[in-house]
């Protein structure tokens, strides 16, 4: 899918990899950039840069995507001043709790809206234009958690796998229908939400969010579902469904290095 034209939402938009997701739209030629975040200063921010050739291309709202009337309100927005929603990328995501269950019920249930309904909602909102249309495009921000797991936290870890499962859902359905549905799975990259540092997701190495941007814009060009700026995630992922009992040795003395400090 071609990105010269189209107008693009970015939840999430303010920072790390939704700003750079924000920067790579306006440098390859998108007509209408929709910097979206609960922190609205700061998408006015990246917006104000965006438009500092004079273009007017970007604008910012302020959206909180654990609501769906934010959700709609948004689309509505765009739709009102850009005429349509080409590509929604559902980037908006937050860091979790270090533990397990023990983590209290309203980080849960915030984790459950933010990196599970807002995909739900985001989609109920603009895919239907998108099949009428015959063309658009959804990109979902996961995590190399959701298809690997991650030690440190099961709410990051599990909602995450939420977001990865409703991505092939919607590839699945809407794939023949003329949506483009890619889905960002990443390992560290350099944002706020890391600055104090990744834990078990740095392995790897810490990525750029323009970096991560590249492998997007690729990733919706060549229509290809997996977006692995980490190409070590395909080597871990191909080891665990090769052998799920070795790596989930492997990932428990992971949990008692990261986590027991052993």
């Amino acid at each position: 899918m071609d990105i010269q034209g189209k107008v693009v939402i970015i939840t999430g938009g303010a920072s790390g990899i939704g700003a750079g997701l924000a920067e790579r739209f306006a440098a390859d030629g998108a007509r209408g950039i929709v910097v979206a975040d609960i922190q609205l200063a700061q998408a006015e921010a990246v917006a104000a840069a965006i438009n500092a050739d004079g273009a007017q291309r970007a604008m910012a709202l302020r959206c909180d995507v654990s609501v769906e009337a934010d959700i709609q309100a948004l689309v509505a927005a765009t739709r009102e001043r850009f005429g349509q929603v080409d590509i929604y990328l559902s980037n908006a995501g937050i860091g979790g709790a270090s533990g397990g269950f023990e983590v209290e019920d309203p980080l849960w249930d915030k984790m459950w809206q933010i990196h599970g309904m807002a995909h739900v909602w985001a989609a109920r909102a603009v895919v239907p234009e998108m099949v009428a249309r015959g063309e658009g495009g959804f990109v979902v921000t996961a995590s190399a958690a959701g298809l690997l797991n991650i030690v440190e936290s099961a709410p990051y870890a599990v909602t995450k796998h939420a977001a990865v499962a409703f991505a092939e859902w919607l590839r699945l359905a809407y794939g023949r229908r003329g949506v483009r549905v890619s889905c960002l799975c990443p390992q560290g990259v350099a944002t706020a939400m890391t600055a104090g540092g990744a834990g078990s997701a740095e392995v790897d190495g810490m990525l750029s969010p323009a970096q991560v941007a590249a492998d997007v814009v690729a990733a919706l060009r060549d229509e290809t579902f997996l977006v692995l700026p980490h190409p070590e995630v395909l080597t871990y992922l191909r080891g665990k469904t090769q052998n799920y009992d070795r790596w989930l040795g492997g990932m428990q003395k992971l949990y008692a290095k990261q986590v027991l400090g052993q």
